[in-house]
């Protein structure tokens, strides 16, 4: 949920600082395994965590440190131990500290047999020292997640809003919030390394993890074992989160069509139409109307911001095919779920990741233009993918460049992706795999999240095998029916 200007091009020594430099070591006597946090979810029994120290800034490794939370469940068979598989969330924002349970225990047993499975959260997130930007109860409403412009394109609204957001962030993050960047998880994720007494690390890192891997993968060239990226962000160090979220209007044009024809084979029981471009045209038409003719219940933007999260999976499909039947036959809409206790802490590391890893546009950009041509462009999405974000007040300035993803030579990371990927779509994962020289395979499936979620059992077996055996495609990109 789940996002620039910059000169490029600088050498992989000149990105380099003294933390990146360091040789492998054990750090003291490693990890103090114990029982873990509440994490809002019941975990394993197997589970235990522990708490780590990193420096809040990396180039004063000996000032002010900060927490991070880890967990593990270790692997049944210590005989066939390989290592550790690190388990790196999404986001930015997203909690990792219950993963060894929630994604770790859906693993083949061949795979949880070879690997000690490891959770964090991010530095900023959760059990980890967390930041808060104190935002108002309006900036966290669920549908205003993403910037949806209001009617006609109308950026007033969300102008006001990344204002209050990015002032709420500097008035109340402390000094936590100009730390965390993308390049300082990758910093925390080798601490992680060396407190676990590993000379290499494997990681299976989804959506934003995948960025996240791919930058530890840059900075982290030999410490890395077996990688599994999985839904990939593009890599462009000009943009990274602004081209990310550039990029749903894309994802969404390549995905809705799945949620049309599922839609059109029911027409019966929901009314949208018969065929895939008739169920088009009536969200369109229900977005529009309800731009000039807000129900107390429901708004363009509701239904917006409902499809464009119900094309995360096939399994959320129901759910707006119900807000649409009701927006089109008058009848009450079904509530939209209130916003978890974590939303306002997940909010505060998404934007201070975004904002401090490279330099957005400044708020006397024509972001009214933008958004006009894109929603000419890609209607489905109404602008919202290069609306105005907080990020365009931010006082700071990034501390370091962006990380230009490189291959470096290694022969080591296996991608996966939908091939109709809303949040991700494939157009930035084969940038992703032209940078890292990596292998990819494409699933022919919708949805985000690809391995053991949203694709399907060839590409499953084959990310299974690579990290069991290090079986490798033969081929740069490998289409999987």
């Amino acid at each position: 949920m789940r996002r620039i200007l910059l000169i490029t091009g600088l050498s992989i020594a000149l990105l380099a600082t003294p933390a990146e430099a360091e040789p492998d070591r054990r750090t003291g006597a490693g990890p103090a395994w114990g029982a873990c946090p509440a994490t809002g979810v019941a975990l394993d029994p197997r589970q235990e965590c522990a708490t780590l120290r990193v420096p809040l800034d990396y180039r004063r490794p000996g000032g002010e440190q900060i927490s991070l939370a880890v967990s593990r469940i270790s692997t049944a068979r210590p005989g066939l131990r390989r290592g550790v598989l690190l388990l790196v969330p999404g986001g930015p924002g997203g909690a990792g500290l219950a993963r060894p349970t929630t994604h770790g225990l859906r693993l083949p047993h061949e795979v949880r047999d070879r690997y000690d499975l490891i959770g964090f959260d991010p530095r900023g997130v959760g059990a980890s020292t967390p930041v808060d930007c104190g935002f108002e109860p309006r900036d966290l409403d669920p549908v205003m997640f993403l910037p949806w412009p209001g009617p006609g394109g109308d950026v007033t609204e969300s102008t006001e809003q990344a204002r209050r957001m990015a002032d709420a962030c500097v008035r109340n993050g402390g000094p936590l919030v100009r730390h965390i960047t993308t390049r300082d998880e990758a910093r925390d994720i080798d601490r992680i390394r060396q407190a676990l007494g590993e000379r290499r690390v494997s990681y299976w890192g989804t959506s934003y993890g995948t960025y996240v891997g791919a930058v530890y993968a840059t900075m982290f060239s030999s410490r890395t074992d077996r990688v599994v990226l999985d839904s990939n962000d593009d890599p462009d160090p000009r943009r990274v989160a602004r081209g990310w979220m550039a990029n749903f209007a894309l994802g969404a044009e390549d995905r809705f069509p799945d949620f049309a024809a599922w839609a059109a084979a029911r027409a019966t029981e929901y009314g949208l139409g018969t065929t895939p471009g008739e169920v088009r045209d009536t969200y369109l038409r229900l977005t529009a109307t309800l731009d000039e003719r807000p129900r107390p219940d429901l708004t363009g933007n509701t239904l917006r911001a409902l499809m464009f999260n119900t094309l995360y999976a096939d399994a959320a499909f129901p759910r707006l095919a119900v807000f649409l039947r009701a927006a089109n036959t008058g009848t009450p809409a079904p509530p939209i779920p209130a916003v978890p206790p974590s939303w306002a802490n997940m909010l505060a590391v998404l934007n201070a990741t975004g904002c401090n890893d490279v330099a957005w546009p400044g708020p006397s950009h024509d972001y009214a233009g933008d958004v006009a041509r894109n929603r000419a462009a890609y209607p489905l999405t109404g602008g919202m993918p290069v609306n105005i974000r907080p990020c365009a007040f931010w006082p700071y300035r990034p501390t370091e460049p962006a990380t230009r993803v490189n291959a470096h030579g290694r022969s080591n990371i296996v991608m996966i992706q939908n091939r109709r990927d809303p949040a991700t779509p494939l157009a930035g994962a084969l940038r992703m795999r032209e940078a890292l020289g990596a292998r990819m395979f494409v699933t022919d499936s919708g949805g985000h999240d690809a391995y053991l979620e949203n694709g399907n059992a060839f590409g499953d077996a084959a990310v299974t095998a690579f990290l069991t055996d290090g079986t490798r495609p033969d081929r740069p990109v490998v289409t999987c029916a």
